[in-house]
């Protein structure tokens, strides 16, 4: 997802054509530019101040090159969960908004995002199982890709569409309370043991690592509860919206992060229509919220839904979900249906 580092006019047009600007070597390069009429947009600005756009770009993008593997999640975190001090721009439009009334025990905060950008790159391809999703991509799982070129690509194919979301940041007090009780300790427990069982028979090294932990669980697991209810109303089909998951403990990198970000996109140049962020309005949300958590007491597939501990037969990390209640298309998740689980969220027929 784009997000927008500067609010300055000339800087988002040199952000938007640096696919010919990279080139450019030097001041009289660009003269050259302008002579065959090839800096059309750009005809309100000094020669001088877009070569030092240029060079400011540049000096951005050298550094951003040592490092491979940045967590994405970060600076969008930063975006979201501070809406009043984020640039605004065409692209990326964030409105704050009071969250339900009842909910309010719960969230700090909702966040309307009327707007945003997001860049899809095709860097290879896996068969069966997904890789590491995105902050997991220092581990094995990633040795399962399959590069698209034979040599190291100076390039990707990619997209850019454009969409809207709904922003749920939940108070870190109410979720450090609830990790605090000795049966979330104790189901923790069982969740951490299903993966690092999920792991080692996949013959991945240090099965231990990158445990998301129960808070994610709960977040992960709210997501597709909300996710699941909203596409009964929104105008978009469930495989068209998708999620995204802050879940950081304190002493994280990037410090305590919990919160839920649920948005659909589209390749056309307008992007959507609204329709999902429409729903972000308190009442609406509140409404929303209460019939996903409703959903979730009960499922079809009760009591075996319910009766799934984590872990079960070492082949799911998962426990209260399954296709009629929390799963969603692989389109939609970013951990594969895994680490779910509705009796976090509600008293189902098995667990409190």
């Amino acid at each position: 997802i784009s997000i927008p580092t500067t609010a300055e006019k000339l800087d988002l047009l040199v952000t938007e054509s640096w696919g010919q600007l990279s080139r450019v070597e030097s001041p009289e390069e660009l003269a050259h530019l302008e002579k065959w009429g090839m800096l059309k947009a750009f005809v309100e600005f000094s020669l001088v101040d877009l070569w030092n756009a240029i060079l400011k770009r540049k000096e951005i993008q050298d550094a951003a090159e040592g490092n491979d593997h940045p967590n994405l999640l970060l600076p969008e975190w930063a975006a979201f969960s501070n809406p009043e001090t984020q640039h605004q721009t065409p692209d990326f439009k964030l409105k704050p908004v009071e969250p339900p009334e009842k909910y309010r025990d719960v969230f700090s905060q909702v966040v309307l995002i009327d707007r945003l950008r997001e860049v899809r790159a095709l860097v290879g391809f896996t068969r069966i199982d997904s890789p590491g999703e995105m902050a997991d991509t220092d581990e094995e799982e990633t040795l399962v890709i399959s590069p698209i070129s034979r040599k190291k690509p100076g390039w990707v194919p990619a997209i850019e569409v454009r969409g809207e979301g709904i922003f749920l940041q939940f108070k870190e007090e109410e979720i450090l309370k609830w990790l605090a009780k000795s049966a979330v300790k104790n189901w923790d427990r069982m969740f951490f043991q299903a993966h690092a069982e999920w792991r080692k028979n996949r013959m991945i090294e240090k099965p231990e690592a990158n445990y998301p932990g129960l808070r994610y669980v709960l977040l992960h697991s709210f997501s597709h509860a909300l996710m699941r209810q909203i596409a009964m109303e929104c105008g978009y089909t469930q495989a068209s919206i998708r999620e995204r998951i802050y879940s950081n403990n304190p002493g994280q990198s990037g410090g305590p992060m919990a919160g839920i970000l649920l948005y659909t996109s589209a390749p056309d140049s307008e992007g959507t229509l609204g329709g999902l962020v429409s729903l972000g309005e308190p009442q609406n949300l509140s409404r929303h919220i209460e019939a996903a958590l409703e959903s979730c007491s009960l499922c079809a597939s009760d009591p075996t839904c319910a009766e799934h501990m984590p872990g079960y037969g070492a082949s799911t990390v998962h426990a209260a979900a399954c296709h009629s209640c929390l799963f969603s298309p692989e389109t939609s998740c970013e951990k594969g249906n895994r680490y779910l689980d509705r009796s976090v969220l509600v008293a189902t027929v098995n667990h409190e």
